[in-house]
């Protein structure tokens, strides 16, 4: 049956569902959201019950937005609205858009604006006629979420013809014959970097991440048949933001992709400020470009989210739902659901069973679950790391150390989720006095990425959600944080006598400001170097990490080589990634317990002693697969 002719037999389903008076003018499809335009909306925008029960009876989302018709003059609606909302929510802005009936209110307090039990948002709807969606505004302003935001507003027309499109290749017709399942690694197996895996079945494939290797730039093995043609892969899942999981997605696009990619909110802010950022860092270096901004805006486009716990379609046989994995903001075990019950697999991405200054551990729980696909970054015999309270500790009397020789600290960062867990623990030392308080410089895009996180408050852990919403007291506004906004405000740090620490990418000294700071202060034993992220084998990172006393660098197109006095040390507990111990307590607590683990993002050693571990212990078929190989799942 084509496309059309499912539409029209839902379109009756949905009929006979909505209630008489609710005067419909339109049934459309987006996505795999069903779309009920009403000249009644006033009626019906008080309750969520209605698209409750619709929802449930037609295994689709469903979303009642009033008829575009039916829509009051904008500035009188937001005059309107403003006299409803109290001031504690402090309204950032109000966007209509006109062609959906949304009006979306961005602010800095959103509960406000919901009220008691969502009270005053129905009230809200009802009196101003209009389908009205409330999001968090970051309260340290961020660029990034303002124009990703923008954007997508001001292309809605691309947005709605995209979201259409998916939505037929849900109804697509399928094949008949014998189901199957099987997944091919295209990279990020026996190696730490371009992760990429793609699940096939007989209707559908689905891509896993798509990332670049940090080390050398390397891409997936996209030029094997079976990842041809890209624009027939129906759907891209990416599992978090870091560039060696998402770092070659906007070239699919460059190349032919034309579908949707799936994954949190913060995951889509967070992925377009590392891509653009590498653009950056590419035309500093003089590397060739894999792609250019106009490729990420064109992934931004295409980009659906998904919250925690949420279920869509994404193909005519496969149902993604996403899950806390504990790495960092955003970051999300995808589980896919194959067929009628056929087959469930996981794929864990990067994860931290362990309760961190920012996180929830991983999630260990499904509904499901027949086949899990997980990391060995640190899934060696002799990987085992410091709690995060050790870690705070050894924290402090590094700090300690270095304030007593009146010297500088360079701490080299991941932009994302390493940069945000160290200043949680530098503010709570300086705080309660256990160090003396000092500026601590934010360079790169510390800044920008944290503010990322003020946006999504809710997917960081319980503690810090009561700390910020019932204590009103948010870590990252602490004062001690500055941020270098300017190439003479880095120089005047570098030279300045006065003591302070210095956050800065990249965190494995590939380029960017961190090597500024260390060629002013590499040769000065009174400073400090604390590495507290995995630095990967050939990086330069690693190379100061093991001890060499002088280093050869580019510096503007020359090379220099610096003599290394200063001290180097390394914070092992503030990994995002699970150590040997979490890996098996995570494997250990799973419910329900999988019938096959397979082990990728690690190096060789570590990917197969995992994995024969496993098997020892919990008598679970393992496997440790090279990069091009198929597994077949079912």
């Amino acid at each position: 049956m084509n496309p059309d002719k499912i539409f029209e037999s839902l379109r009756e389903e949905v009929k006979k569902l909505t209630p008489s008076d609710m005067n419909v003018s339109a049934i459309e499809f987006e996505g795999s959201v069903i779309i009920i335009y009403t000249k009644e909306y006033d009626k019906f925008s008080g309750s969520d019950e209605i698209p409750k029960a619709m929802a449930q009876s037609l295994r689709r989302r469903v979303d009642i937005r009033p008829d575009p018709s039916t829509l009051g003059n904008i500035e009188e609606v937001r005059t309107k609205m403003l006299s409803m909302i109290p001031e504690s929510a402090e309204v950032f802005d109000i966007n209509f858009l006109e062609e959906t009936g949304e009006a979306i209110i961005e602010a800095i307090n959103p509960n406000e604006v919901l009220g008691k039990e969502g009270q005053l948002l129905s009230d809200i709807k009802k009196e101003s006629g209009w389908n009205v969606k409330v999001m968090r505004a970051p309260p340290i302003p961020s660029k990034t979420v303002s124009d990703v935001r923008g954007y997508i507003r001001a292309y809605q027309d691309d947005r709605h013809k995209m979201l259409k499109s998916v939505a037929r290749n849900l109804v697509r017709q399928t094949i008949e014959g014998e189901q199957w399942v099987r997944m091919t690694t295209l990279g990020g197996f026996r190696q730490v970097g371009r992760s990429a895996t793609l699940l096939t079945t007989r209707e559908s494939r689905i891509l896993i991440d798509c990332g670049l290797d940090p080390g050398s730039d390397a891409t997936p093995y996209f030029a094997i048949p079976e990842a041809q043609p890209l624009n027939e892969i129906d759907a891209v899942v990416v599992t978090h933001a870091h560039l060696d999981h998402c770092g070659t997605l906007p070239a699919l696009f460059k190349y032919g992709y034309e579908g949707p990619v799936y994954c949190t909110p913060p995951t889509r802010d967070l992925m377009a400020l590392l891509q653009l950022d590498n653009i950056k860092l590419g035309f500093g270096e003089a590397k060739k470009q894999l792609y250019e901004a106009q490729h990420v805006r064109k992934e931004i486009m295409h980009t659906i989210t998904l919250k925690y716990n949420e279920t869509t379609d994404i193909s005519p046989d496969v149902r993604l739902t996403f899950h806390n994995a504990g790495h960092i903001l955003g970051s999300a075990i995808a589980h896919f659901h194959i067929g009628d019950g056929l087959h469930n697999v996981a794929f864990s991405g990067d994860t931290k069973y362990e309760k961190t200054w920012l996180f929830n551990p991983a999630n260990n729980r499904f509904p499901r679950l027949e086949t899990l696909v997980i990391e060995s970054t640190y899934g060696g015999h002799n990987d085992v790391q410091p709690s995060r309270v050790d870690a705070s500790e050894e924290m402090r009397g590094i700090l300690q150390r270095a304030a007593e020789l009146h010297g500088k600290v360079l701490i080299p960062v991941f932009a994302v989720g390493r940069s945000q867990e160290v200043m949680l623990v530098i503010e709570e030392l300086m705080r309660t006095g256990k160090i003396p308080t000092t500026n601590v410089y934010l360079d790169g895009m510390i800044w920008e990425a944290t503010a990322i996180h003020t946006a999504y408050p809710e997917y960081l852990n319980s503690q810090l959600r009561t700390q910020i919403f019932q204590q009103n007291e948010n870590p990252f506004l602490s004062p001690v944080f500055k941020r270098v906004e300017t190439a003479d405000m880095r120089e005047e740090i570098c030279h300045s006598p006065d003591p302070c620490i210095v956050l800065a990418t990249s965190g494995m000294m590939s380029g960017g400001p961190v090597m500024e700071y260390f060629r002013e202060w590499a040769d000065d034993p009174k400073n400090t170097l604390v590495f507290v992220g995995y630095q990967s084998e050939g990086s330069i990172g690693r190379t100061i990490q093991r001890g060499r006393r002088d280093i050869t660098l580019n510096n503007k197109g020359k090379p220099i080589t610096l003599n290394i006095e200063m001290n180097r040390v390394t914070v092992d507990g503030f990994s995002g990634h699970s150590d040997r111990k979490q890996l098996m307590k995570y494997i250990a607590s799973l419910e329900p317990r999988p019938d096959r683990i397979i082990i990728g993002h690690g190096e060789d050693r570590k990917c197969t002693d995992l994995a024969s571990s496993i098997y020892k212990k919990f008598n679970i078929e393992t496997k440790a697969p090279l990069n091009l190989e198929t597994i077949r799942l079912r």
